[in-house]
């Protein structure tokens, strides 16, 4: 999976994704698919038009699961809010192996 791409589905207390995050995703997610960071002049409109249909499937996808999308900026776009999210989450609790040395 593309790292770039965060998880989108929320817990009902931390609010709704926003439409600017379902278009990061889906500017990822063409990205890695294509190999391109940018398109050439001869395939932008397919790279657009890509990416406007990953971006309703991605949040036709997050309210049938049950979080809402609002209107709304990518608020990772921006380096001091970015901050902010990371230091409210507080410290990264390690994940343990759910696999058992062999005997």
């Amino acid at each position: 999976m593309c790292r770039s791409i965060r998880t989108l589905r929320r817990d009902e207390d931390a609010g709704p994704a926003t439409t600017g995050e379902a278009r990061a995703a889906a500017l990822q997610y063409v990205r890695k698919v294509s190999g391109f960071r940018e398109p050439s002049a001869r395939n932008q409109a397919a790279f657009r038009a890509a990416i406007e249909e990953i971006e309703a499937a991605t949040e036709r996808l997050l309210a049938a699961i049950g979080t809402p999308v609002a209107d709304g900026p990518d608020p990772f776009a921006d380096p001091v809010t970015r901050r902010a999210i990371i230091e409210a989450r507080g410290p990264r609790v390690p994940r343990t192996s759910p696999r058992q040395p062999a005997s």
